[in-house]
């Protein structure tokens, strides 16, 4: 196991159990939830192949759901997050820019990319879970007010996320 493999793995699980004990709890307005946990799949390495990113964010969506007590959304709203990351990433960076086995963060792709990045995974899978969860668009207006609440909120938590791992390296 090498150490991108186990960092990514010790993220994971801290995201998980962060989103299990703090961010569930933390609900602006009835409206707006933070989705961290969605973090391990948006900065896992652009060179992990497919079939490993959907595998693994089928297993992230999964214990979030077992946390949640959301029987499948988050599983089904990962399971795609984790099949469209190469090409939301691709969107923003050139193939011939690819970062190599490194992560996906602000420090490799430099912070405008990775914000363009992470706000289009996040409004993805906000979208996917909201409609999930809804199972239709009955109520539209709300639906629309919650993807983008919960979008900027949980873009607002990755990006200082982001910036404390940047900040912890340039200090390095």
């Amino acid at each position: 196991m090498n150490k991108t493999t186990l960092n990514m793995l010790l993220l994971t699980l801290a995201l998980l159990a962060a989103q299990a004990v703090v961010f569930n709890n933390l609900v602006l307005f009835g409206v707006a939830v933070p989705m961290v946990f969605i973090y391990a799949i948006v900065a896992q390495p652009v060179t992990l192949g497919t079939n490993w990113s959907v595998t693994l964010g089928f297993l992230i969506g999964l214990a979030a759901d077992v946390f949640a007590d959301t029987y499948g959304v988050n599983a089904v709203s990962c399971t795609l997050l984790a099949f469209v990351r190469k090409p939301v990433f691709h969107l923003y960076v050139q193939r011939d820019e690819d970062p190599g086995d490194q992560l996906s963060n602000m420090r490799v792709m430099g912070v405008p990319a990775f914000m363009k990045y992470a706000a289009t995974m996040v409004l993805i899978y906000c979208t996917v879970e909201c409609i999930v969860e809804a199972f239709g668009v009955y109520h539209i207006l709300r639906m629309l007010v919650r993807i983008l609440a919960s979008t900027v909120y949980t873009l607002l938590i990755i990006y200082a996320l982001d910036s404390l791992s940047l900040r912890r390296k340039r200090s390095n």
